[in-house]
């Protein structure tokens, strides 16, 4: 088992992908490992299609693309269950 629950924020720097990278960072917590991805990197943006990704912004936790990424705008709720802000028990 990995030491920080991995978070990765794909972005292309725009008003609401700011407001979902200060979301991530204000919920996550000292087990979570937040990474924000430029889109613009054509490496992100082939890691994005390997997800199913096809709209910014998204989230995906632990290799899981958040359910609230398909359609509609973040849901901290949803990234709760998804673990982001709960410490990992050893």
């Amino acid at each position: 088992m990995s030491l920080k629950r991995q978070v990765e924020v794909f972005s292309a720097g725009c008003p609401a992908c700011e407001k979902a990278v200060e979301a991530i960072k204000r919920i996550a917590c000292s087990s979570c490992e937040v990474h924000v991805l430029d889109m613009h990197d054509q490496a992100v943006a082939s890691k994005a299609a390997s997800y199913g990704i096809n709209r910014v912004p998204s989230i995906v936790v632990e290799g899981k693309l958040a359910d609230c990424c398909h359609a509609g705008r973040i849901d901290e709720g949803v990234l709760r269950q998804l673990g982001v802000g709960t410490p990992l028990q050893p």
